[in-house]
C-alpha cells in the first residue's frame, strides 16, 4: 500500500503506525486528569467486527415473524440464512422462494448487497454523503474492504465502486426483467421484481434465487442464463480490473499486474471448466444426459461460471460424477478475482503459487510473472492463504466425517462451496445436524473475510524481537 507524504504526517498524530495494527487496550489521560480506558479497532478488526454485527442483526430480522411466510424461522436458520447472504455465499437451509415473506426475501437481498458491496464501504459512502469528506480511519477501513492500492485513493474507489455496481446491476435487472415479462410471461411487476433480485444475487456471486429449484427450470433458456453469468463474471473479476478497464480500456500498458493476472486466468479457468464439465456430465442422466446439444453447452458454461462462486445451479449438483465434483473442487477453491464480489484464495494467490513452485524447479532465486518481478513478500502471503485455506477446508471435512453419515466427496464439496463463498450443494446443507451447519456458518464467514484478514484482526500487534536464532537447514523432500 503506498502512503503519501501527506498521509504518513497524518498517521504520525494519530499515534504513528500503530493504526494500521491490531491495538490493545490503554489508558488515556482525559482533560481533568482521570483515566479512560479505552480501545480503537484497526481496519481489519473493524471490517470483522461490522460483516459479524450485520450478520447479527439480519439474523434478529430474519426471526420476525413477518418474515417468514408460515412458521417464524428459528435461530440456526436465521443465522445461517443471515450468513449466507452478508457473506454472498448462496447456500441455504431453507427454501428462499416459499419460507420466507416478501420483506423476508428483501432482506435476504439487501443482506447480500451489503455484504457484496462492503459493510465498510457502504458506511464510508454514508459518511461522504453527510460530512462531504472522508476521515483518515475511514479511509483506512475503505482500503481494507477493498484492497486499494493507493491509500489516497480510498474515497475514488468507494465512488466507483457505487457507480459500477448501480450500472452492471442495473443493467442486468433490465434485461432479465424483459426476459422474465416478455418470454416468461410474468406479470409486469413480479418481471421487474425478480430481475432485480437475481441480478443483485448474480453480480454479488451470492447465488439465491426465488425459485424452489434455483435456476434448473431455464437449464436451456440463454436469455436468463447468459445475463446472469454476465453479472457473475463481472462480479468475480474484482472492482480494481473493473475500473481499471473501464478507465483504460484494452490497453493493457495502463494495467496493474493484478488485472493482468485476473483476465488471463479467468477466461482459462472458465474454458477448463466448461470442458471438463461438459465432458464428464455429457451423458450422465442426471444433469447434462436429458439435454439437447445446444441445452447441454449452455448448462456445462453456466455451471462452470457458478463455480467460480455464484452459486445458482442449473443441474442437480447431487447428480455429479465424482470426478466432476472433485474438479469443481478446485475451481470453488481457487475462486475469482480479488477485491471484489467473489470468494475462495483469489486467482492472484493461485499464480503466484503456480509461478513460485515453477521458480524452484527450475532453480530461479527471484520470481518473474508477466515481466514484474513478485517481491518476497506477496509469496510468502500466496502460500500462507493457499495454506490456511486448505487448512480450514481439511478441517472442516474430518470434523464432519466423524460426525455425519455423508460421503466423503459429498462433505468436500459442501465444505469448498462454504468456504468459496459459491453455494453449491450436493443437497447435503439443509439435512446436515445442527452443528454440522454450525461448521458451514463458519467456513462462509472465514471465506468471505479471508483467513489472513481474520487471522490478523484477531492478533496481538506485532513486536519486534530484539534477537536472532542460529541458522540451521532441515532436510527438504
Amino acid at each position: 500500500m503506498r502512503i503519501s507524504p501527506r498521509s504518513r504526517s497524518l498517521l504520525k498524530r494519530r499515534s504513528g503506525s500503530a493504526v494500521l495494527r491490531a491495538r490493545q487496550p490503554y489508558a488515556r489521560t482525559r482533560g481533568d486528569g482521570t483515566l479512560r480506558l479505552g480501545w480503537h479497532p484497526s481496519p481489519a478488526q473493524a471490517v470483522v467486527l461490522a460483516f459479524a454485527t450485520v450478520i447479527l442483526a439480519g439474523t434478529l430480522l430474519l426471526m420476525l415473524p413477518i418474515a417468514a411466510a408460515g412458521t417464524p424461522a428459528t435461530f440456526l436458520q436465521a443465522l445461517f440464512t443471515a450468513t449466507s447472504a452478508v457473506c454472498v455465499t448462496g447456500l441455504t437451509v431453507v427454501d428462499t422462494a416459499t419460507f420466507w415473506s416478501p420483506l423476508g426475501q428483501f432482506i435476504v437481498i439487501a443482506l447480500i448487497q451489503l455484504g457484496g458491496f462492503g459493510i465498510m464501504t457502504f458506511v464510508s459512502l454514508i459518511g461522504i454523503g453527510l460530512a462531504r469528506k472522508m476521515s483518515l480511519q475511514a479511509r483506512l477501513n475503505a482500503a481494507v474492504e477493498v484492497r486499494t492500492v493507493d491509500f489516497d485513493d480510498a474515497r475514488g474507489v468507494v465512488s466507483g465502486v457505487l457507480r459500477l455496481t448501480v450500472a452492471i446491476e442495473g443493467g442486468v435487472a433490465l434485461l432479465l426483467a424483459l426476459s422474465f415479462g416478455l418470454i416468461q410471461g410474468e406479470p409486469p411487476l413480479r418481471a421487474i421484481t425478480q430481475g432485480l433480485f437475481h441480478a443483485v444475487s448474480a453480480f454479488n456471486n451470492a447465488g439465491f434465487a426465488l425459485f424452489s429449484d434455483n435456476l434448473a427450470g431455464y437449464v436451456s433458456d440463454p436469455t436468463i442464463c447468459l445475463p446472469i453469468c454476465a453479472a457473475i463474471i463481472l462480479g468475480g473479476l474484482g472492482f480494481p480490473a473493473l475500473m481499471q478497464i473501464r478507465r483504460y480500456g484494452l490497453n493493457r500498458h495502463g494495467w496493474t499486474i493484478t488485472t493482468r493476472m485476473v483476465l488471463l486466468m479467468t477466461p482459462i479457468m472458465l474454458a477448463g471448466g466448461t470442458i471438463g464439465i461438459a465432458i464428464n456430465e455429457w451423458d450422465n442422466p442426471g444433469t447434462l444426459g436429458p439435454l439437447p446439444l445446444g441445452a447441454k453447452v449452455l448448462a456445462a458454461f453456466t455451471t462452470s461460471v457458478q463455480t467460480r462462486t455464484a452459486g445458482f445451479n442449473v443441474i442437480d449438483m447431487g447428480a455429479l460424477d465424482p470426478a466432476t465434483m472433485l474438479g469443481m473442487d478446485a475451481l470453488m477453491f481457487i475462486g475469482a478475482g480479488p477485491a471484489g464480489t467473489a470468494g475462495g484464495i483469489k486467482v492472484t494467490t493461485f499464480l503466484v503459487m503456480l509461478a513460485f513452485v515453477y521458480a524452484e524447479v527450475r532453480g530461479t532465486q527471484r520470481l518473474h510473472l508477466m515481466g514484474k518481478r513478485i517481491p518476497q513478500l506477496a509469496m510468502q502471503q500466496a502460500m500462507t492463504v493457499g495454506l490456511l485455506g486448505a487448512g480450514c477446508i481439511g478441517t472442516a471435512v474430518v470434523i464432519l466425517s466423524e460426525t455425519t453419515d455423508a460421503s466423503l466427496d459429498a462433505l468436500l464439496f459442501e465444505a469448498c462451496s462454504a468456504f468459496g463463498t459459491v453455494g453449491l450443494s450436493a443437497n447435503l446443507t439443509p439435512s446436515l445436524p445442527p452443528h454440522a451447519q454450525f461448521i458451514i456458518i463458519t467456513l462462509m464467514f472465514v471465506g468471505r473475510l479471508g483467513p489472513v484478514t481474520l487471522g490478523v484482526a484477531l492478533a496481538r500487534a506485532r513486536r519486534p524481537v530484539p534477537y536472532d536464532l542460529p541458522e540451521e537447514r532441515p532436510i527438504i523432500g
